[in-house]
């Protein structure tokens, strides 16, 4: 029986880190669902890092979102990938998205957070608290007062809970939660 992975993502989210996931997903043979706030064609952005003090955004693809956050069922699914850019500052202010990201924790099911990605766990913070994980630096603030620790790492793992610096690190990454699905 096929795995299922739940992406969850809105505009503004950076090209990379829901595309290269969503492909690699595909590619192991799990169905895989891009959930965002509606069920409509979502923006990208590309965010590199240039000579400038923090990152520069550009306009990237645009990506089909298959279920809006009212349609997901989370307890269907294997894994959830949670991608950055600037999707999580609003995402998390979802009424759905606590309810979907709440059973994945629970159920100790792999979930993978890139980037900004980190900030979008607010609707749990409960469950949150007293774990570690990393996100791109200026998140750091965020994750902490998650109550979570911050962890320099640009990949690190909390059991279930699988944390990434940016896009470049998402080899690394999909290894672990691939190699994590795999044994739920």
């Amino acid at each position: 029986m096929s795995k299922k992975i739940l992406i969850v993502a809105g505009d503004a989210v950076e090209a990379l880190e829901v595309y290269y996931p969503y492909y690699r997903c595909l590619e192991q043979g799990y169905e895989t669902d891009i959930a965002a706030p509606t069920k409509k064609t979502i923006h990208t952005v590309v965010h590199d890092f240039e000579a400038w003090e923090t990152y520069t955004e550009k306009k990237g693809y645009g990506l089909a979102a298959t279920l809006s956050f009212a349609e997901v069922d989370p307890n269907q699914y294997d894994g959830l990938i949670i991608p950055g850019g600037r999707a999580p500052e609003y995402i998390r202010l979802h009424p759905d998205y606590g309810r979907i990201l709440r059973p994945f924790f629970e159920n100790n099911k792999p979930i993978m957070v890139v980037c900004h990605g980190g900030i979008s766990l607010a609707p749990v913070k409960d469950l949150i608290q007293g774990r570690s994980m990393t996100a791109y630096t200026a998140c750091k603030p965020d994750i902490e007062a998650l109550g979570a620790t911050y962890v320099e790492n640009h990949v690190h793992v909390d059991g279930n809970l699988i944390s990434g610096h940016a896009w470049n690190n998402l080899p690394d990454l999909m290894r672990e939660f691939i190699q994590q699905v795999e044994k739920s």
